[in-house]
């Protein structure tokens, strides 16, 4: 990762590094990165997904569970990420960027779905909370994503509260369906 990083550096593009060119930075040879990844794809996908773990980590204790202040933090840090994101692509990266933006959306799914699995254990609650961590994941990024992409009318924050607003009415009913399934 810190080759990778160092070669991003360097050449400013994502397009331009080569597996030999990050074998070599990191001084181990071809064989080893394609024991550790499939390929560069892999490897980028694995790399977005390690820099968007660092960013919530940051602003999210390891520990943190679902509650509205930590889900505000989550929806910021997904916008303000993108927007970051976007910033450092240059036109020949356009090629990895649905790679990495799936990346970074299975870790917002991934964390989502944990959050909402803090629901007493039933199993026919289980496919309810895959749906609704893929539907709320799919939201957020979704509407960061489309932000991201254009000429911003709305600040990030009113974004984000509008997000808020959305997913929070949603989640409210799941949480009061999920209490009534399970009597929680």
């Amino acid at each position: 990762m810190h080759a990778f990083n160092d070669l991003l550096d360097e050449k400013r593009n994502l397009y331009s590094i080569s597996v030999h060119d990050l074998a070599n930075r990191a001084a181990v040879n071809r064989a080893t990165f394609y024991a550790h990844f499939e390929d560069k794809f892999a490897f980028l996908a694995y790399w977005m997904t390690e820099k968007f773990q660092l960013i919530l980590s940051r602003r999210l204790p390891d520990d943190a569970a679902f509650s509205p202040d930590n889900l505000y933090v989550l929806v910021q840090t997904v916008f303000q990420f993108l927007v970051r994101f976007r910033q450092y692509l240059t036109p020949g990266d356009k090629q990895f960027e649905p790679l990495l933006e799936n990346a970074m959306h299975k870790e917002l799914y991934r964390l989502l779905l944990q959050w909402l699995q803090s629901v007493p254990k039933q199993s026919h609650l289980q496919e309810k909370l895959e749906v609704t961590a893929l539907v709320v994941s799919w939201g957020i990024f979704g509407s960061a994503l489309q932000w991201s992409r254009e000429v911003q009318a709305r600040t990030l924050e009113s974004m984000v509260e509008k997000v808020m607003e959305v997913v929070t009415d949603n989640l409210g009913t799941f949480w009061e369906r999920a209490k009534m399934d399970t009597g929680f």
